[in-house]
C-alpha cells in the first residue's frame, strides 16, 4: 500500500518550512538541525511504504494458498462403490447363461455337438431328444435375455440416484480438483450405463441366434427323418388298414 498524495505534500512542505529554519537553531539547549530532521523524516515514510509493500504481498500470498488449497481438495462424494456393483450384478446376469455360456470355445463345442448336421448313424430316439436339447437351449436363452433386461432395467435407478448425487456435487464444488473429480465419475457413470446396453444387447443377440440354429438344425433333421420316411426297405410300407369291424 503506498502513502497517499497528500501525506506526500504535507512532509514535502514541512521538509521546505524546516529548511528555512537557520542550521543549528537551539531550542531550550537542544540543537535543531532542520535538514538533518526532514531527511530522518523522508526516511521513515519510505520505510513505511516498503512495510506497507510487504505486508500487501503476504496477503496476496495467503490468498493464493488459500486458493491452492481449494483446488487441491479433493471430491468428498464417491460413487464407485455403487457403479462397480451395478456392473458386477449384470456381469453375473451372463455369467448364469444356461446351456451355451458366452465363451466361443463352449460355442464351438455346442454347435459341432448339436447342430451341424445329423449324424445318418442317430436312432430316431437319438434325433427327437437331439431336438428337444435344441429347443430348450432356445426357450432358456429367451429366459437368460429377459433376466438381463430386467437386471438392466432395475439398475435405472441406482443410475439415477447416483447421478444426483454426482451433479450435486460438482455443482458445489470449491476447486478444480472437485469439479474435475465429479466429471470423471459422470464419465464412469455413463460407462456403467453403456456396459449395461452392451450386454442387454448380446443377451437379446444370443437368443435370436440361438433360436435361429435351432430352426435350421429342425429342418436338417426334418430332411433325414424324411429320408428315412421314403428309404426303401427301411422306409414306410404300405399295408392293409382295417377300419371297421363286422
Amino acid at each position: 500500500m503506498t502513502i497517499p498524495t497528500r501525506l506526500r505534500r504535507t512532509i514535502a512542505a514541512f521538509a521546505l518550512a524546516s529548511a528555512a529554519v537557520p542550521a543549528g537553531a537551539q531550542f531550550g539547549g537542544i540543537v535543531y538541525d532542520p535538514s538533518n530532521y526532514a531527511q530522518n523524516v523522508l526516511t521513515a515514510s519510505r520505510a513505511l511504504e516498503q512495510i506497507n509493500n510487504q505486508i500487501q504481498q503476504l496477503q496476496n500470498q495467503a490468498t493464493q494458498l488459500v486458493n491452492d488449497a481449494r483446488n487441491l481438495a479433493t471430491l468428498p462424494t464417491s460413487s464407485l462403490a455403487e457403479l462397480q456393483g451395478q456392473v458386477r450384478r449384470t456381469q453375473q446376469l451372463l455369467q448364469n447363461a444356461q446351456k451355451i455360456a458366452y465363451d466361443v470355445q463352449s460355442v464351438d463345442q455346442a454347435f459341432a455337438r448339436s447342430y451341424r448336421g445329423v449324424r445318418m448313424s442317430a436312432s430316431d430316439q437319438a434325433l427327437v431328444d437331439g431336438a428337444r436339447d435344441r429347443w430348450e437351449t432356445s426357450v432358456g436363452a429367451f429366459e437368460d435375455a429377459l433376466k438381463t433386461q430386467a437386471g438392466v432395467v432395475g439398475n435405472i435407478d441406482g443410475a439415477r440416484s447416483t447421478m444426483a448425487s454426482l451433479v450435486t456435487a460438482s455443482q458445489s464444488a470449491t476447486g478444480a480438483l472437485q469439479a474435475a473429480q465429479a466429471g470423471n465419475q459422470l464419465l464412469a457413470l455413463q460407462s456403467q450405463q453403456l456396459s449395461d446396453l452392451a450386454a442387454l444387447l448380446a443377451s437379446a443377440e444370443r437368443a435370436q441366434a440361438l433360436d435361429a440354429a435351432q430352426r435350421a438344425a429342425a429342418q436338417d433333421q426334418a430332411r433325414e427323418q424324411l429320408r428315412r420316411f421314403l428309404a426303401r426297405g427301411a422306409g414306410y410300407q404300405p399295408g392293409t388298414v382295417k377300419m371297421f369291424h363286422n
